[in-house]
């Protein structure tokens, strides 16, 4: 797969690279992030650069691409979002964000640019992108609404992070589906 950069309004999405190595060590430490997803905890530079090296080259090349949240196109991380790939017509997205850019809407921007790029037929032309999160992370919930998922249930024990089964919470969008925020569900997860 050929890998692309993409620019919003106010960022723009970027493979990471080697020089963004501390930067993703650092964020990473962050509590808030280690509690939502199933990176290590402690988060080591060593696994940054097994990230960077290892999983986002072999990533872009399996139709499961990465990118780092930049608020400047030579800026430094900010965040990560990145697809992987369930099938031919299907992938998972998922994504974390440093404390630093939290609460100004720049996930729910970088999500909307990525489901466009995974939705197009010149590119990965996906049929479905699945959100799932685990229980309780209502930031991410949040910004999956916002970009048009539908809330589809929880998956019981659905997820493994770090040796222990936690329920998730799971979404779907189509790329038919309009892109407009709707409750549909979401009641349950989110209060409005």
């Amino acid at each position: 797969m050929f890998v692309v950069n993409l620019s919003g309004r106010r960022l723009t999405l970027t493979p990471p690279t080697v020089a963004d190595v501390d930067t993703i060590a650092r964020l990473c430490r962050d509590e808030s992030v280690g509690r939502w997803t199933t990176m290590p905890v402690p988060y080591e530079r060593a696994d940054a650069v097994a990230f960077v090296t290892r999983m986002v080259p072999t990533g872009w090349a399996d139709r499961s691409p990465t990118w780092a949240l930049r608020l400047d196109p030579d800026g430094p991380v900010a965040g990560m979002i990145g697809l992987r790939a369930l099938d031919e017509s299907a992938a998972e997205i998922g994504f974390w964000q440093g404390a630093a850019a939290r609460g100004r809407g720049l996930m729910t921007e970088a999500a909307q640019l990525v489901c466009d790029f995974a939705f197009r037929a010149d590119t990965l032309a996906l049929e479905r992108i699945e959100w799932r999160a685990f229980v309780g992370n209502t930031a991410s919930a949040a910004v999956a609404r916002r970009v048009g998922f539908r809330f589809e249930g929880v998956a019981r024990r659905g997820g493994l992070q770090r040796g222990l089964r936690r329920d998730m919470w799971v979404a779907g969008l189509l790329a038919g589906d309009s892109r407009s925020p709707v409750p549909g569900g979401w009641e349950s997860v989110l209060p409005y």
